[in-house]
């Protein structure tokens, strides 16, 4: 898990990430690859996700929790990430075991 974090803290310096309602419209459009969201996030709010990330054929897990996913992004109360960019997504599913 600490390696899947690490990579998390590399993808956001590349600005390889994106969160919020930025995430669900770039979903939309395709612009995302893989999508880890908190253990801990609402059920609502996985709901959501994930029946975005499904209609739009999008890989996604639901992997550790918001304080250590905002952590290794350094960002506060983030709930779920967006991976832009293929070799961070294909190197996040890889350490994830997916």
């Amino acid at each position: 898990m600490n390696n899947f974090l690490n990579t998390l803290g590399l993808a956001s310096r590349a600005r390889k990430i994106v969160t919020g309602e930025t995430l669900i419209n770039k979903i939309r459009s395709n612009g995302v690859y893989f999508v880890v969201i908190a253990s801990d996030a609402s059920d609502n709010s996985k709901k959501k996700i994930t029946d975005k990330c499904t209609s739009y054929n999008v890989d996604y897990v639901i992997a550790g929790n918001i304080s250590e996913l905002s952590k290794a992004i350094g960002k506060n109360n983030r709930v779920a990430l967006g991976i832009t960019d293929r070799g961070f997504a294909k190197n996040l599913k890889e350490k994830i075991g997916g």
